[in-house]
């Protein structure tokens, strides 16, 4: 079980510290461009900014420390919980944005 916290640490960390920037952009930006090329500039651009690495490293640190706790409540409050949610949520977007491809793919041209 020890490596499988361990894996879902990481994963969480990982989507958090990239999706934060990305919800902080569009809420602080006036741009008018669309479509998957912004967002895939988007997620590039966060992968070599400095909040990214800020946000994944002490996001890892405290899931990891949370997964290794003794105490229950300390990793049902800041591991399960957490990391459950974000997982849960990048799924359910990945899931949604396959359906959209899908859908948009069956249309007649």
């Amino acid at each position: 079980m020890g490596y499988a916290k361990g894996i879902l640490s990481g994963l969480a960390a990982l989507i958090l510290a990239e999706l934060v920037p990305i919800v902080w952009s569009v809420y602080r930006s006036n741009a008018k461009a669309t479509g998957l090329a912004v967002f895939a500039a988007e997620l590039l651009e966060n992968f070599f900014s400095p909040l990214f690495w800020v946000l994944l490293i002490s996001s890892l640190g405290l899931f990891f420390a949370a997964s290794r706790s003794g105490s229950t409540a300390l990793q049902v409050i800041f591991f399960w919980i957490p990391t459950v949610t974000i997982l849960t949520v990048a799924g359910a977007i990945m899931g949604l944005i396959a359906l959209l491809v899908i859908r948009v793919r069956s249309l007649p041209h």
